[in-house]
């Protein structure tokens, strides 16, 4: 047996690799929602660590892995691979298949695991929207998919909305730049799987009952209504990123408006040409742009990391408590008296144990959302303290873990 990794764990040797990982051991193994796959997957424990372990060919697993690593590098929102383990075999010396381990990202759940937990159309559409704005970041990263799918991505929980995580790179490619008849192939394997993967999901009965449970008609949710919105987010997108613009010299203002059109989408401009032609026109188009403008944003302020609709949600939490209470103070000194007098309070009012159920960043955005809607109801302001340990009683402690459950 032979383990190539990046990062050497010792607690890699403890997994029982000489078993066919359908036949791992359940005091090995974490129990995690697992979505589908063409493999057999399984979560471990390696340490205080969660991994996923992938049966496939050696070749294919070393593939994977390089694939995965240069997309990190490239800041691409992916899992981490963390080692390729080949030579295995039996106490008999029968061959087994070789295995990918990636990391468990932390507070992910399969697209099934998050629809039974909020069964409507609005999450369906949701997910959707995340799917598509990775399907963007990947094909700008230069990354041709070949295999897109609901299956084929994990979710985090942000803000209001979630973000995907590409999870499956077997049959992917990576390039300079994609060509056009690249990603419309991608887009369009796209549309059609996810069609499929949403009709699936309505016919099961487990699904069925818990529709009915939640007075949710599974007629309402249009497989193919949602994948023609997948379709025409990506296409809206990617024009939005990547479109010249051309306007005349006295539009210059044009030029800021582009970038605060980016800025708002999430997405910061690394790098842009700006051309002039003979009728004094000027063309102007994106050549470099970078997501997580919010996240990088609210990172340098506080130092917490985040997603993207996390920090969107946050950084005006932070702009009203500086309005309300600061008027005047710079923006740095605003965010850290935030932290003390916001963040601080909300976090040491979650129990130890309720931690696991979300990330800090969705607790806070639950916190400040919870704090609002009692504000509502009550026709006063409520404070912060008082929200969140409503927010922890009457929510939060009723909801299922998101972190590693064993």
């Amino acid at each position: 047996m032979s383990i190539n990794t990046a990062f050497p764990d010792p607690g890699l040797l403890e997994l029982p690799w000489d078993l066919p990982l359908e036949r791992w051991p359940a005091e090995v193994l974490a129990a995690y929602p697992r979505g589908l796959s063409r493999h057999v997957v399984r979560f471990a424990r390696v340490g205080e660590r969660v991994v996923a372990v992938k049966e496939t060919t050696a070749h294919y697993a070393r593939r994977e892995y390089g694939l995965l690593r240069r997309l990190q590098r490239m800041g691409t929102p992916s899992v981490v691979p963390d080692s390729v383990v080949t030579d295995r075999c039996t106490p008999e010396g029968e061959p087994l298949p070789a295995a990918l381990v990636t990391d468990h990202l932390s507070f992910s759940l399969p697209y099934r695991a998050i629809f039974e937990q909020l069964p409507s159309p609005d999450t369906v559409e949701r997910l959707v929207d995340a799917l598509a704005s990775l399907i963007v970041q990947l094909h700008l990263s230069g990354f041709y998919w070949g295999d897109v799918s609901l299956s084929n991505t994990l979710f985090r929980r942000d803000a209001g909305a979630f973000a995907a995580y590409l999870v499956d790179a077997e049959t992917g490619e990576l390039h300079s730049r994609l060509t056009r008849g690249q990603r419309e192939y991608d887009i369009d394997l796209a549309r059609t799987n996810v069609a499929g993967e949403v009709m699936d999901l309505l016919a099961g009965e487990h699904m069925q009952r818990r529709l009915a449970e939640e007075g949710v008609d599974p007629a309402s949710v249009d497989p193919f209504a949602i994948s023609d919105r997948l379709v025409e987010t990506c296409t809206g997108l990617w024009e939005e990123l990547t479109a010249t613009e051309t306007f005349s010299v006295a539009e210059r203002w044009r030029v800021q408006a582009r970038v605060e059109r980016l800025n708002d989408l999430g997405f910061d401009v690394e790098e842009a040409s700006l051309d002039s032609d003979e009728s004094g026109r000027v063309h102007l188009r994106p050549r470099v742009v970078e997501p997580g403008h919010h996240s990088r944003r609210l990172l340098h302020l506080t130092g917490l990391s985040t997603q993207e609709n996390q920090a969107r949600r946050i950084l005006t939490d932070i702009d009203q408590f500086g309005r309300a209470l600061y008027p005047g103070l710079p923006e740095d000194l605003t965010a850290q008296l935030w932290m003390r007098e916001i963040f601080m309070p909300i976090m040491s009012a979650i129990p130890p144990d309720l931690r696991r159920k979300r990330e800090p960043a969705q607790i806070v955005h639950e916190v400040l959302e919870h704090r609002w809607f009692m504000s509502e109801n009550a026709r006063a302001d409520v404070p912060t303290g008082t929200a969140a340990q409503d927010y922890v009683q009457s929510y939060l402690a009723l909801r299922p873990d998101e972190k590693d459950v064993f």
